[in-house]
């Protein structure tokens, strides 16, 4: 158990580390079958009734991976892009395949947990047997007893059953288990499918040569982090000023005292200038020119959202 918490707590140190798709992704399916492990040893106890078993197993596959589902979409960057578009430019100046690229990038990102979660609980069984063995028809069981109905059927899930049952659990046990691990064989194959198409379908379509692709992923992953760094050294620094205005001194560690010296901050950055830099960003070229981001595009000083004469939308989305 202490092994099991130790690797989630890695897991989620890794998780916020992570900027690459791929290794993101990787990182949130084994983080999801960690919480799986963990969820069935310590949480997931069947009631064995009638009608309560059947609530209780498709909640225990399908209540945890809508929660992960809504936390993939919280945490995907493009969800807030898209709520800060709407918000300032609205959606009118994206076509319909843009606006579909968008949320299936959101939406496939957010599935990644839940699918991993709802695969490894069909392949452990537990919740599909809690689910369904009440209704398994006891004329298919070879000369299962007449006066046993659904409420031994139900116990089945507990081993609380009388002895002369027993193999009829087994029975029973095992053939839901083959079942549940079918579908969960078979959902990874669909997933499998879905994500081949998927990507042949964005390089087919890809205005973008490999190595240029490359390097837009890699302008970006240097902008935000640049960006970030920066921001918090500005906020640190305008802080600094504010706190020493309003007591007549601040107190800096040396580090501090060396940021303060070495980068001036006169001010802030006006709403239009945060505004112009925020939200849904679809690859575009101007003159010919690529245009990486919102940032790159309000430093180049190109104005508008949309196509122009001089400016060629390509609808491709950042992945």
């Amino acid at each position: 158990m202490a092994a099991l918490i130790a690797e989630n707590f890695r897991f989620l140190s890794l998780f916020f580390k992570s900027k690459d798709v791929m290794i993101f992704n990787g990182l949130v399916a084994l983080g999801t079958v960690g919480s799986e492990e963990l969820f069935s040893v310590v949480a997931f106890n069947c009631p064995c009734s009638p009608a309560r078993n059947y609530i209780y197993g498709l909640a225990a596959i399908g209540v945890p991976a809508l929660a992960l589902f809504l936390i993939g979409v919280i945490w995907n960057n493009h969800t807030w892009n898209l709520v800060a578009e709407c918000h300032k430019r609205g959606t009118k100046n994206f076509s319909a395949a843009a606006t579909f690229l968008l949320f299936g990038s959101i939406m496939g990102r957010a599935s990644v947990a839940p699918i991993t979660w709802s695969v490894i609980s069909l392949l452990r069984g537990e919740a599909y047997i809690c689910a369904l063995s009440e209704f398994v028809k006891p004329s298919s069981l070879d000369k299962f007893p007449a006066e046993y109905g659904a409420e031994v059927l139900a116990k089945f899930p507990c081993r609380d059953v009388p002895a002369n049952l027993t193999k009829f659990r087994e029975e029973v046990t095992r053939r839901l288990r083959y079942e549940s691990q079918l579908f969960g064989w078979l959902l990874i194959g669909i997933v499998a499918v879905l994500i081949f198409l998927t990507k042949c379908l964005k390089h087919c379509c890809s205005p973008l040569s490999y190595r240029q692709e490359a390097y837009w992923a890699q302008y970006r992953s240097n902008e935000d982090k640049l960006f970030r760094r920066t921001a918090e050294v500005h906020s640190r620094i305008l802080a600094a000023k504010n706190v020493k205005q309003f007591f007549g001194f601040v107190a800096l560690d040396k580090e501090e005292k060396e940021l303060v010296q070495e980068f001036p901050v006169e001010g802030v950055q006006p709403s239009p200038q945060w505004n112009a830099i925020t939200g849904v960003y679809i690859y575009r070229e101007n003159k010919g020119f690529p245009l990486y981001s919102r940032l790159h595009k309000w430093a180049k000083g190109v104005e508008g959202n949309g196509p122009t004469p001089e400016g060629h939308e390509l609808l491709f989305l950042a992945s």
